[in-house]
This record gives structure tokens, C-alpha cells and sequence, in this order.
């Protein structure tokens, strides 16, 4: 029985969160999945997986509430299956009660464990009986501002194969201060003291992925000298926390809107990181959010 040379990941989370969709990409990437396998059977499925004779060396489970009575015992079953010597990563995928609440209101489904009555109060019951699961988990994805896409997308990041150092992946996220500070970013960065191309008119309906937005920003010795000193923390404590065993690291860069200066800088932060060969991706978050409310920085 091969049990270390199988890849098992567990999938679980807040109902809403976007189980099924964490579930699909790493399909995508080749694991055999699972979806609503009560817990009590988990090291049963991991032993037959590992006697597979090398058919099946990636797995993905989902379990739930759905499970009902079952789910319970999913904190026992994972404990067994470390026992047992399964290499096993634990995916938590989490969001805000706002989101979930739409979410529920979008598809008109009713949630698990407030079949009759609010939205809200499932939510809540359901935070507490996963409050142990969520302390566990060895990766915690927050979908409060991702897409379907953009959710898979993260968990191809964690799961997929990358080479030598750059095992981790790194997620590069402009943002704007006026519409929040991403939830699940782990280093975050505020750039609102640089000059704002904001108040140049020509460069105001522009983002910073554009040039002449960039060689606005770039061009002030100030943002030059505070580059140098930012990518040369990242060189240094990003490999640091690889050595600790962190798979994803997220950077949350922010200025006033998310538009102009977060943006110039995120790429450049990733652009640097990927010549140093991590799992880089760099996504805008509220670039166009001004230009679609006529509003502001």
C-alpha cells in the first residue's frame, strides 16, 4: 500500500463558499474526486486509492453538512487518517455572511441548516460547528470577492506542480481602501503615500497597467527608492516562508481606488516575483469599479 505516495486533499467548508467549484479544478489537474463522502468512510477510500496500484495518485474529497449526523466525525476521521501515515492537505473555503446571503437569494436554495427560517441563522450555526475545521486547515481560501473562474483559478495555484523553490504560490492582489482590504491577504501593502495619477486628467480613465500610468508612478524617485526596499523584503522573507512549509502567500497591494498606483505597482511586484520562478498570478480587483460608479482614486 503506496499511502505516501498519494496526494489527498479534503474539501470543506461554508455551504455557498464554493465547494463544487474548488472540486472541479483540481479535477482539472487530475485528482480523482469525490464530492459528499461521509467522513466515517474516509480511511476506507484513502486505502483503496493507495492499493491502486498507481491509478490513482491525487484525491479530493468533499464532505459537508450535507453529510448530516456524519459530518461530525469528520474531525476524528482526519486524525485517523494522519494515524495511518496519509500524506493529507485540508482545504477550507470560507466567505462573508453579505456574500452567502446573496448567493442563497441568487439560486433560491435553501440553506442546510435553517431549512425553514433565515438565511443568516443557517450561516451562523454552521460557523460554529466548522470553527475547529477552519483552525485545522492547512489552506484557507476566502471567495467573498472571487469569481467561479478566479476561485478555480487560486486552487490550481495551490495544487498544481511547480518547480524547486517556488513550491509556493503567490497571488498578487491590487485593491482599493475605499472598497475594503481583501480578507485572506497575508501581506498587505499601502501605497496611498505616493502621488496620485489620479488628479492628471489625461491619466485618470487610465489603470496602471497602462504605460503612461506607469511611468507616472515609477517615475517619482520616491516610489523608485520604496520599490527597491519592498522587492528586497519580498527576496527575502518569501523563501523563509517556503522553509516553514506556507503553499500560498497572499499580497495585497492598495491605494485609495484600486486603480491607478496599486495596480502599477502589483505588476511590478509580480513580474519580479516571476523571474525569480514562483507560481505567480495578478489580479486587479476594483481597477474598474471607478470607472464604472464615475467615481474616485
Amino acid at each position: 500500500m503506496d499511502k505516501k505516495g498519494l496526494e489527498l486533499v479534503v474539501i470543506t467548508g461554508l455551504s455557498g463558499a464554493g465547494r463544487t467549484q474548488a472540486m472541479q479544478s483540481l479535477e482539472d489537474q487530475g485528482f480523482f474526486c469525490v464530492d459528499n463522502l461521509p467522513p466515517t468512510f474516509l480511511v476506507k477510500f484513502a486505502e483503496l486509492c493507495a492499493q491502486s496500484r498507481g491509478k490513482v495518485s491525487k484525491a479530493a474529497i468533499v464532505c459537508d453538512l450535507r453529510g448530516g449526523e456524519f459530518f461530525s466525525s469528520l474531525s476524528e476521521a482526519l486524525s485517523n487518517l494522519e494515524k495511518e501515515g496519509f500524506h493529507l492537505r485540508v482545504l477550507f473555503l470560507d466567505s462573508s455572511d453579505e456574500t452567502l446571503i446573496r448567493r442563497y437569494k441568487e439560486s433560491r436554495r435553501r440553506h442546510p441548516l435553517s431549512p425553514r427560517g433565515r438565511v443568516l441563522d443557517g450561516i451562523q450555526a454552521e460557523r460554529l460547528q466548522l470553527e475547529e475545521l477552519r483552525i485545522r486547515a492547512d489552506d484557507i481560501i476566502d471567495t467573498s470577492n472571487l469569481s467561479s473562474q478566479q476561485l478555480r483559478s487560486q486552487v490550481a495555484e495551490l495544487f498544481g506542480k511547480a518547480q524547486g523553490l517556488e513550491q509556493m504560490a503567490v497571488s498578487v492582489i491590487s485593491f482599493g481602501f475605499k472598497y475594503g482590504i481583501p480578507m485572506d491577504g497575508d501581506l498587505v501593502m499601502d501605497v496611498r503615500f505616493l502621488p496620485n495619477p489620479f488628479y492628471v486628467e489625461t491619466l485618470r480613465p487610465l489603470t496602471g497597467e497602462h504605460n503612461l500610468v506607469q511611468e507616472y508612478v515609477f517615475g517619482n524617485p520616491m516610489a523608485q527608492e520604496f520599490m527597491e526596499k519592498y522587492l528586497s523584503l519580498l527576496e527575502y522573507i518569501l523563501p523563509n516562508y517556503v522553509k516553514e512549509g506556507k503553499t500560498h502567500l497572499v499580497i495585497g497591494i492598495g491605494c485609495t481606488g484600486g486603480q491607478h498606483r496599486s495596480v502599477a505597482i502589483a505588476e511590478r511586484v509580480g513580474q519580479f516575483l516571476k523571474e525569480r520562478n514562483y507560481a505567480i498570478s495578478v489580479k486587479h480587483r476594483d481597477a474598474l469599479k471607478n470607472q464604472k460608479h464615475g467615481t474616485a482614486r
